[in-house]
């Protein structure tokens, strides 16, 4: 019997999962499911996979939902057409068919034991990328402006702040100056301050002692003294309460920091290199950001261009994550076609790089073959880049569902309005057909 890996893919990357032979797998967000997805999106028990000749694969009552993705094709298009599985509704999964838990990406796939080796044809990722630090390609001369002047910041001791738009990469930046400075033996230690609550934030910078308030069971360093010797970057700084801030200020000034209830400081060696993408001088002058701090922690500004602005790194950023994708995966790591190349110049990238990850992440998930196409990056952009080819927009909703709902109609008109007729057609049980009609406010034809 053939093994299988279940690869799951979300916005922070691609786990894969060994699944055994025989029985049931269970997946969802409960640590007591055999896959736990730690996602908002995926229920306590979501799904189960069972094992065995065929797997199944069958939705346990979920919030959001199992969707699985036929596919239909014809001479000239290949498209991926979403169905909502029922409450324990059972599908036959195929190897490498896209399937949805929640917002995961889930893909069954045969098991490697390793990567094989690149195709001779792949574009290859890092003809722009710095020797002297792997992972970061670095190709246009505004790019390559940023980076000269951060290397030579990082020899000093000053504070940096990094301006530029979300996803552009401003935390790579951070830690290639923290890996060229003198410091780069000491640790990196990262907080993103958008995502930390008012009442944690003092304690997670800071840290508190045993008693210090309810529930401070046991004495915790802060993020300053764990990152002692070494560099913090403080993400979206300006995001920080004004209550945080003044304290930071003492912090970058006295290089001590107190615990939450301790008695005396604690001195720390830190640089702190923060990044925003807010235009600071208008939040202070608005007042929502301390002036004083702004100073401190502007020892030098550096701005990282929009991935629109230096689209000569895009190949080979994306050739980069789809090998590295595919790496983790166990499978060989995919070329990208002329057309897939050609939609990815055509999107905008809004989310700059960080969204060309998350593309490039699960194009790697859905290519079957050697060759990553435009279908497999799902992007709005790609039904348009290609001429003469038809493609399904499946970044969006709402185009799944119209599809469905042409499909549901084109199957009842074929039928003659028999929705058991239809329901074979379109290859889903009878009580599922007319849930999607209930769904879409299609009218079901009157019993004679």
């Amino acid at each position: 019997m053939t093994a299988h890996v279940l690869s799951v893919l979300l916005a922070d990357g691609v786990a894969t999962h060994a699944l055994p032979k025989s029985g049931r797998v269970t997946i969802g967000r409960a640590p007591d499911n055999q896959i736990v997805i730690d996602d908002a999106s995926v229920s306590r028990h979501h799904a189960g996979i069972d094992m065995g000749p065929s797997v199944f694969v069958e939705d346990l009552g979920s919030a959001n939902g199992t969707r699985v993705r036929p596919r239909e094709a014809s001479t000239e298009t290949i498209e991926l057409v979403e169905i909502k599985l029922g409450v324990g509704e059972r599908w036959e999964l195929v190897v490498n068919e896209p399937i949805n838990v929640g917002a995961a990406l889930c893909v069954l796939r045969l098991a490697t034991d390793e990567a094989r080796a690149e195709p001779a044809n792949a574009r290859k990722a890092g003809s722009g990328e710095r020797p002297d630090l792997p992972g970061v390609i670095v190709k246009a001369q505004e790019t390559k402006r940023v980076y000269e002047l951060a290397s030579r910041i990082a020899q000093g001791p000053i504070n940096v702040l990094v301006l530029g738009e979300t996803g552009s990469g401003k935390e790579v930046l951070a830690q290639t100056i923290h890996r060229q400075s003198a410091r780069s033996s000491g640790p990196f230690v990262v907080l993103d301050c958008a995502g930390l609550p008012e009442s944690l934030a003092e304690s997670e910078l800071f840290g508190h002692e045993k008693g210090a308030f309810t529930g401070a069971a046991a004495p915790k360093p802060g993020l300053f003294e764990a990152a002692d010797q070494g560099t913090i970057f403080l993400d979206e700084v300006g995001e920080l309460p004004l209550s945080v801030q003044v304290k930071l200020l003492r912090v970058l000034e006295d290089g001590t920091v107190r615990r939450i209830g301790a008695l005396a400081p604690r001195a720390v060696d830190v640089r702190v290199v923060a990044a925003t993408n807010r235009d600071l001088a208008v939040e202070v002058k608005e007042g929502r950001f301390r002036q004083d701090l702004y100073f401190r922690l502007n020892g030098m500004t550096l701005t990282l261009p929009p991935l629109r602005a230096r689209t000569e790194e895009l190949f080979d950023l994306a050739q980069l994550f789809a090998d590295r994708t595919a790496r983790v995966m166990g499978k060989k790591p995919p070329a990208l076609s002329r057309h897939a190349l050609d939609a990815l110049e055509a999107h905008a990238w809004p989310g700059n790089v960080r969204e060309l990850r998350n593309v490039v992440e699960r194009a790697v998930v859905l290519c079957v073959g050697e060759e990553i196409g435009p279908e497999h990056l799902m992007l709005e952009t790609a039904a348009r880049s290609v001429p003469g080819r038809k493609l399904a927009g499946l970044s969006l909703q709402g185009d799944l569902d119209a599809l469905e709902r042409a499909r549901i109609e084109a199957a009842l008109s074929k039928c003659a309005g028999n929705q058991t007729k239809a329901a074979e057609l379109l290859g889903m049980p009878r009580r599922t057909l007319v849930a999607r009609l209930t769904q879409y406010g299609l009218t079901r034809p009157r019993k004679k």
